[in-house]
This record gives structure tokens, sequence and C-alpha cells, in this order.
């Protein structure tokens, strides 16, 4: 496991950031660091870990959504 970033409040958060930003990675996104490893998960928790990814607040995208759809 990587050092917890200080952004960061708990090991939850660091899992769930790593895991949404694997998603994209398997969708074609480009790396951000070099890592040897070839796995998404792997090379998304270096990232993480190195401050490449900004912090996602699922709650605040939550509301957002729900506002969005209440505008349509």
């Amino acid at each position: 496991m990587y050092k917890l970033p200080e952004d960061l409040e708990s090991k939850y958060q660091f899992v769930t950031l790593a895991s949404k930003r694997a998603e994209q990675l398997q969708t074609g996104a480009l790396a951000r660091v070099d890592v040897t490893g070839r796995k998404f998960t792997v090379v998304a928790q270096a990232e993480v870990a190195e401050g490449e990814v900004d912090v996602w607040e699922p709650a605040t995208e939550e509301i957002l959504e729900a506002t969005d759809e209440e505008e349509e």
C-alpha cells in the first residue's frame, strides 16, 4: 500500500479515488506517472499517492447531479 497523501482524510478516500482513476485508465486515459506495473489499479494507486489526481468528493458529485436533473 502506498503512503496516504496529506490531502486525503482516510484510506477509504484513497481507495475510492484510485478506483475511479483505474476506471479512467481502463477506458483509455493516459497514465500520469511512470510505473513498471501494468495493472490499472497499481498505476492508479501510484498516481493518487504522488498527488497526480485531483481529490474527488462523491457527496458533492451526487448533489450536483441532483441539481442538474431538477433544472431539466
